[in-house]
């Protein structure tokens, strides 16, 4: 029988394997390669051939984009299923993707059973999923995220990049030192979005404040932690995961958690910018 592959591509190796397990669990017999940015991704693709490729968008040397519109001037490479995987989800960036010849999209911070629908899809459409060793793990069809034309048409607006409202119950008093008002800044995990407060920023990590609600995010949960500078209206999207939960009061009422993030990107220009954010802000 013969093999399927997919090329997975991402310059933060945390999110590499969490694609690689997800596969490999629902995939059986799936050959996965990978490599570690756009660059590299394009000299194996050069001198290989795929059945799928699992690519980011945001990667020193060669953006996930620039790697779509190379590989889509390859001749026989004008149908491969290539999904960009990424925390890019403005209208704009998703047009762009499909003028370029994107098969599909998965937004960070994704779940599996997002990650697996997609694939699954791009698969079936390509006629390779019957090809697999093994049989595929069932997922419900009614968590399949929206195709590109409903994403373009019917895709929420993301909620603003803000600083929480204010709220009856203030932060404590013991904490509120920490906060620094240099930028405004948004967490999202897996389909939720917190609002959010800095309280110490680092190239390796953050710690930010969430008010408590129905839903907290949960220990090595994928996330994305969105930052905006006041002074400049860039926003950068930090990768990274969830790596510990505090209450910050010794209450089991406690309305205010903190949140410590491990960043997972190895970009560049995202350290840059992280450092300059850290050196206006004095963290």
């Amino acid at each position: 029988m013969a093999s399927v592959s997919v090329l997975v591509v991402d310059d933060a190796p945390f999110i590499r394997d969490l694609i690689k397990k997800a596969l490999r669990s629902h995939f059986p017999g799936l050959q996965i390669e990978e490599a570690v940015n756009g660059s590299k991704a394009r000299q194996l693709l050069a001198r290989t051939s795929f059945d799928l490729i699992l690519c980011d968008w945001e990667m020193p040397e060669l953006s996930g984009l620039e790697l779509l519109q190379w590989f889509r001037a390859q001749a026989g490479q004008e149908k491969t299923p290539f999904i960009m995987v990424t925390s890019r989800g403005d209208r704009d960036n998703v047009v762009e993707a499909i003028k370029a010849g994107v098969s599909d999209y998965v937004g960070k911070p994704f779940s599996n059973e997002q990650l697996i629908s997609k694939v699954r899809k791009a698969l079936q459409r390509a006629g390779k999923l019957q090809q697999l060793r093994g049989r595929p793990v069932a997922t419900s069809g009614g968590h399949a995220q929206e195709t590109l034309t409903s994403l373009l048409g019917t895709r929420p607006t993301p909620a603003p990049l803000a600083s929480p409202a204010p709220q009856k119950t203030a932060i404590p008093t013991d904490h509120r030192s920490a906060v620094r008002p240099t930028a405004r800044a948004q967490l999202r995990v897996a389909g939720q979005q917190f609002a959010c407060v800095i309280r110490s920023l680092s190239l390796r990590d953050a710690r930010v404040v969430v008010r408590r609600g129905e839903q907290l995010p949960t220990v090595f949960d994928s996330a994305v932690l969105d930052l905006e500078q006041e002074s400049d209206q860039g926003v950068a999207r930090i990768n990274g995961y969830v790596h510990t939960l505090a209450a910050l009061e010794d209450r089991m009422d406690c309305e205010w958690v903190l949140v410590t993030l491990k960043f997972v990107d190895q970009d560049p220009a995202k350290l840059e910018w992280l450092s300059l954010l850290i050196a206006e802000g004095g963290h």
